[in-house]
C-alpha cells in the first residue's frame, strides 16, 4: 500500500520565513526518503490553488512565526479539509501570544497545581505608546514588575528571538520597547530570569504524550538572541540537560530534571497541543519559569527539537512517518 501523499507547507511571509524553509527541507527529505510522495509548497497567494488541484493526503506545517503559529494555514486546511500535522488552530491562537501562557495554565491547573511558574510581567499594546502617551510612564515599570532591573523586553508574539533585549537600567527601555514593537504590536516587558535556559520538546496526543530530553542552552558569550542561536560561536547545546547544571547532588539533580519534565508536558496539556511542540523555560534553581511555547518548532539541521529526537533515540525520519500516518488516519 503506498504512503499518503504529503504537501509540505513552509515559507510564508513572517519574519522567521527563511527558518521556515530550512525547517520545510529537512522535512521534505526525510519524508521522501520514507517513501511518501512530497509537495514542497511556499505559503503564497497560490496556495489554495496548488491544494485544491493536487489534493494532498495530508500537510505538514513548518511555519514558524505568523501564518503557522497563529492558526492561519491550520484553519485553512480544516476549511480544505486536508487532514495535517500540528496544532489546532485555537492551540495555535492561544499559543500564539506569550503573554496569554499564565491565563491558559491557570484555567486548567488552578493558581497552586501546576509546578510550572512564569515570570512577573507587563504587557503594553503599541497604542499606548502611540496614541495614549505609555512612554511617559516608564518609570513606573520596574516597580510594577517588582523585580527591579534587569528586565527582558520582546514582543508579544513571534520567535526566533527577534526583537529580544536585556534592559540593565530605566533609560534603556525606550529603545528596547520600540525594538520589540517593530516585530509585533504588543510588547512584554518582563522579570529577568537567571538560571538555566532550557527548551523541552513533546510529542504525541493529549494523554498520550512523551517527553523527550530537556535540551540545555549553554551560552558562551552575550544573549541567546536570532544571530547567536545559529553561532557555534556564541551558544553550546547539550541534550540532555547536564545533571551539573542543576545541582552538584545526582539525587537533586534528577528531581529537578523531573520537575523541568513535567512542566513541560503541564502545558502540552494545559493547551491541547498534538503531534509536536516545544516548551522554553529558565530553570531558576527552585522552579521551571515558563517563557514561551512553540505549537510549530524549528526542525532545522541545528534545531533543538532534532537534538531532542536523537537524544531519546528516535530516528528523526521514522518519527515524522509516524505523524504523517497519525493524521491520515484521523482525518480531518
Amino acid at each position: 500500500m503506498s504512503k499518503p501523499s504529503v504537501a509540505v507547507i513552509m515559507g510564508g511571509t513572517s519574519f522567521e520565513r527563511d527558518f521556515s524553509l530550512k525547517s520545510g527541507k529537512l522535512v521534505c527529505d526525510l519524508l521522501e526518503a520514507s517513501g511518501h510522495e512530497v509537495m514542497p509548497l511556499d505559503a503564497d497567494s497560490n496556495l489554495v490553488d496548488t491544494l485544491r488541484s493536487e489534493k494532498p493526503d495530508v500537510a505538514f506545517v513548518t511555519i514558524h512565526g505568523a501564518g503557522g503559529e497563529d492558526g492561519s494555514v491550520p484553519s485553512l486546511l480544516e476549511f480544505l479539509r486536508i487532514p495535517y500535522v500540528g496544532s489546532r488552530p485555537p492551540v495555535c491562537r492561544a499559543s500564539w501570544n506569550k503573554s496569554d501562557i499564565p491565563f491558559v495554565m491557570r484555567r486548567a491547573y488552578g493558581p497552586e497545581e501546576s509546578v510550572a511558574i512564569w515570570p512577573a510581567e507587563v504587557v503594553l499594546p503599541a497604542s499606548a505608546f502611540r496614541d495614549l502617551g505609555a512612554a511617559k510612564a516608564l518609570d513606573l515599570v520596574a516597580d510594577r514588575i517588582g523585580s527591579g532591573f534587569p528586565l527582558a523586553v520582546k514582543p508579544a508574539c513571534g520567535g526566533s528571538a527577534m526583537g529580544v533585549s536585556k534592559v540593565e537600567e530605566e533609560g534603556e527601555l525606550g529603545e528596547a520597547i520600540m525594538a520589540a514593537l517593530a516585530f509585533d504590536d504588543s510588547v512584554i516587558i518582563q522579570e529577568w530570569v537567571d538560571g538555566v535556559e532550557l527548551s523541552v520538546a513533546v510529542i504525541g496526543e493529549p494523554g498520550d504524550a512523551q517527553v523527550l530530553p530537556p535540551v540545555e542552552i549553554h551560552m558562551t558569550e552575550g544573549l541567546y538572541d536570532t544571530s547567536s542561536r545559529i553561532d557555534p560561536m556564541c551558544v553550546e547545546h547539550f541534550c540532555p540537560v547536564r545533571p551539573e547544571s542543576l545541582s552538584a547532588d545526582g539525587e537533586v539533580a534528577d528531581s529537578c530534571r523531573s520537575e523541568i519534565e513535567r512542566a513541560a508536558l503541564e502545558v502540552f496539556e494545559a493547551f491541547g497541543c498534538r503531534d509536536m511542540a516545544r516548551v522554553d523555560m529558565i530553570w531558576d534553581g527552585a522552579a521551571a519559569r515558563i517563557l514561551d511555547l512553540k505549537v510549530f518548532p524549528g526542525l532545522t539541521d541545528t534545531s533543538l527539537v532534532p537534538m531532542a529526537v536523537s537524544a531519546a533515540g528516535i530516528d528523526m525520519a521514522d518519527l515524522l512517518d509516524e505523524m504523517v500516518a497519525c493524521a491520515y488516519e484521523r482525518g480531518c
